[in-house]
């Protein structure tokens, strides 16, 4: 009954929900009561893709592989320079004395090319057109070059040391400048080339038959242009004018040649200076550098082609070769001739100090000093 906010009481018999159910309005199904163990409800949403941890970990091992390998890498690289530079052979060659010149503005390079047959085989010799070691007696220089690296915005500057340049050797009469190896060794020749240019010896550098061959066969060859053919039947060569790439004996031959050329000494030496510049731009390119084939038999064998003073190391020659890379930027001349008497040259007594003086002050080498012929 209504009225009065009392409980309501239900007679018996009647129900407690007077109205009938009303139907649900929601779009949904209803959802099932299990609380009585009522039917299951059949499987759920799919769960999540696990995550991809194997992938990741697949990515960290080829990381670590990578940086592993690159470690390896470096770590052979340093490796092969510290055994190319601990086995340079070196020797007492600059000497220090009373009388030696000053230090001078830049840095001076003595650079020897030795006639030892030391270390070649019958077979090696025959094929480099050397003689044997006891065929040829005595040691001997078959260049001598200064090579001046300056300290200014000015042009490296290579000088040809004509071997039968007629000089003064100190404790000796006066010789052919490569008696002076043979009297006394290096020490001589370096003491004997600052006496007579007074420019102070930095770096001694000396390379020898066998060797040369063998670092120009390393770097796959040196490409020369040729403006005549060149026959020599005692430096074993025949070469077409022309450019062309010359190997280990061919270069070897190309720079030691003397009778295929009517100036002989001159047109040998200047060979000899454009080719040093052209195997530093070979040794110093991209295609040697980064070419593993190349580069390690380059770095294992020039400790075997130089003897080097005791201050000098490998990285002294690679500096070398980067300032002569570029022959085209270097200043290549001999020292000025004025006269001969016999076989011996004599150097211009006026000219050859006036190269020596602006090489000493860093200055540049005027047209009228520079001697090609």
């Amino acid at each position: 009954m209504e009225g009065g906010g009392g409980p309501v009481v239900h007679l018996p018999g009647e129900s407690e929900h007077p109205y009938p159910p009303v139907a649900s309005a929601s779009p949904y199904p209803p959802v099932p009561d299990l609380s009585d163990g009522g039917p299951d409800p059949g499987p759920g949403p799919p769960e999540a893709p696990p995550k991809p941890r194997r992938r990741r970990r697949t990515g960290r091992i080829i990381a670590l592989a990578a940086s592993s390998l690159i470690v390896l890498i470096v770590l052979a690289m340093v490796g092969f320079w510290l055994y190319a530079d601990h086995a340079l052979h070196r020797v007492d060659a600059i000497g220090d004395y009373p009388s030696r010149p000053a230090a001078g503005a830049g840095t001076n390079w003595l650079i020897v090319g030795s006639d030892s047959r030391q270390g070649l085989s019958s077979t090696q010799a025959n094929q480099l057109h050397t003689g044997t070691e006891q065929a040829v007696s005595g040691s001997r220089t078959d260049t001598i070059m200064l090579l001046h690296l300056p300290g200014n915005d000015t042009k490296p500057t290579m000088v040809s040391l004509l071997r039968d340049s007629y000089v003064a050797i100190p404790g000796h009469d006066k010789s052919k400048i490569n008696a002076a190896f043979a009297i006394g060794g290096r020490q001589l020749l370096v003491r004997t080339v600052e006496a007579n240019t007074g420019l102070r010896i930095d770096h001694y550098a000396e390379i020898g038959l066998g060797g040369f061959a063998n670092v120009v066969g390393d770097v796959g060859g040196v490409r020369m242009c040729l403006d005549q053919e060149v026959h020599d039947d005692y430096a074993g060569i025949n070469l077409p004018a022309g450019c062309q790439t010359l190997n280990g004996p061919n270069a070897l031959g190309y720079v030691r040649s003397r009778h295929a050329f009517a100036t002989s000494d001159y047109a040998r030496t200047e060979h000899q200076r454009q080719f040093i510049g052209a195997l530093a731009g070979k040794i110093m390119s991209p295609g040697v550098l980064l070419n593993p084939f190349r580069s390690i038999p380059t770095i294992l064998d020039l400790p075997k082609a130089f003897t080097v003073d005791h201050g000098d190391g490998l990285w002294d020659l690679l500096t070398l070769a980067r300032h002569v890379r570029h022959f085209s930027n270097v200043t290549s001349t001999a020292v000025p001739i004025g006269g001969s008497s016999g076989s011996d040259l004599l150097w211009d007594p006026t000219k050859a100090q006036e190269l020596f003086h602006d090489l000493n002050h860093d200055q540049t080498i005027p047209p009228d000093l520079i001697t090609t012929r």
